[in-house]
């Protein structure tokens, strides 16, 4: 909804029109709309940390980097760039995301543990050279994918799957 009709849309009862329920839904379950932007924007987090968590089970199986590109891809597009904006604009959204990763919600730091054990697991398998520095890679990834989640020009979406593919090139050891 944010994505097509802009920020200014975005009203506690829009909201529930375009999931088609009762008026006050939003109101039982948040205390306001801005910890629901918050909430929303911790939860995309929590999905991509939980995504990167499943590297390990892929590790020998395609390619690192189409595994990693799979990560990167789901963390870019698991937010429009209009409710990005929206939880770091609005202070009482930004100060509700900040307490959630503060607490201890999984987000950037539990995808770049993940990936971190993924690409020396992944070293051990010999499928990354073993001079590599596995924690620095992953520093530079997921430091980069964040400053492309949170930079976005909602007026000029990018190909994420382009940019993760050109990434991992610059990234990964051959």
């Amino acid at each position: 909804m944010v994505a097509r009709d802009g920020a200014a849309a975005l009203t506690s009862r829009a909201v529930t029109a375009e999931a088609d329920c009762a008026k006050g839904v939003l109101h039982t379950h948040f205390a306001s709309l801005d910890e629901f932007i918050a909430e929303l924007v911790l939860d995309r987090f929590a999905r991509s940390a939980r995504q990167a968590g499943a590297l390990e089970a892929k590790v020998g199986r395609a390619t690192v980097a189409e595994n990693l590109q799979e990560v990167v891809g789901a963390l870019l597009d698991s937010l429009p760039p209009a409710v990005v904006g929206l939880a770091m604009t609005r202070p009482a959204a930004a100060s509700h995301t900040r307490e959630g990763l503060q607490s201890g919600v999984p987000a950037f730091d539990a995808i770049q543990q993940h990936v971190t054990a993924y690409l020396q697991a992944e070293q051990h398998a010999g499928r990354i050279p073993a001079g590599s520095d596995a924690a620095t890679i992953v520093l530079a990834l997921v430091g980069t994918t964040h400053h492309l989640l949170m930079t976005r020009d909602p007026a000029h979406p990018a190909d994420t799957a382009a940019t993760a593919q050109r990434l991992l090139a610059v990234l990964l050891p051959c």
